[in-house]
């Protein structure tokens, strides 16, 4: 967490507040953490982390939108921005997938 923290602090983003949910708790296994942040603007933000070795591939991103969609509904709120931290090899036509559906690739 503290690593996003630092990385939205760079380009000037700060929150009010920021929490972790558990993956347990949206009933998926993944090995992902994910967090929701409120700005100083009072937006919501859904933060997604992802770390693997494996390449994420265009199939993923449905996976990823399937988890923001049981996040949505666990929380009772649609966040006003989605972003996703992956740190594995990213396919081009995933990334452009992911900008297609209005998510933030960092």
């Amino acid at each position: 967490m503290q690593t996003i923290v630092e990385d939205f602090q760079k380009s000037g983003k700060l929150f009010k507040k920021m929490s972790e949910i558990a993956p347990k708790e949206l009933g998926i296994r993944n090995r992902i953490k994910i967090f929701k942040a409120v700005d100083l603007n009072g937006y919501f933000w859904a933060i997604f982390a992802v770390s693997q070795k494996s390449r994420i591939l265009l199939k993923d991103v449905a996976k990823f939108e399937e988890i923001y969609k049981k996040l949505v509904i666990y929380s009772d709120h649609n966040y006003k921005y989605k972003v996703i931290y992956i740190d594995a090899p990213l396919c081009s036509k995933a990334k452009k997938g992911f900008k297609e559906l209005g998510w933030r690739v960092k």
